[in-house]
């Protein structure tokens, strides 16, 4: 009788049968699992047109002017200590209404930052950076 060895290789059968097992499984059931919608409102179903922005100018001498797209107004120069308050009665009780900062090239970002800190602490939500893309 002769003694048995053992032997030092790895069976793969039993692991390339449980991989096709689960392939099979995501294949089956990949058509059945439902993606998540969204409706998005379209435009002809939208009740009223989209808000004009508000137009906040800060230039190179650091003046500040208002000018409200919806009106069609003219830009008026304000002081800083008048801006939150003219820009709140633009808006005219529509607390959603964006208003956009244009700064000047040469302004410091320090006198942007400071007009939108002024605009957040008297509660005016929609506060962007109006920009100019660059030709390409």
């Amino acid at each position: 009788m002769r003694p048995r060895r053992l032997k030092n290789e790895i069976n793969v059968v039993p692991y390339i049968d449980v991989m096709l097992v689960l392939l099979v499984i995501f294949m089956v059931t990949a058509p059945m699992m439902t993606t998540a919608s969204i409706d998005l409102p379209s435009v002809g179903q939208a009740a009223q047109p989209p808000a004009q922005p508000i137009d906040v100018t800060i230039r190179a001498d650091g003046s500040l002017a208002l000018h409200d797209r919806a009106s069609g107004g003219k830009e008026r120069e304000l002081a800083r200590s008048e801006l939150a308050d003219a820009v709140l009665a633009a808006q005219n009780g529509d607390p959603e209404r964006p208003v956009l900062i244009a700064g000047d090239k040469t302004v410091r970002y320090e006198a942007v930052l400071a007009v939108m800190d002024e605009l957040q602490r008297r509660q005016i939500k929609r506060i962007g950076l109006l920009v100019q893309p660059t030709g390409k």
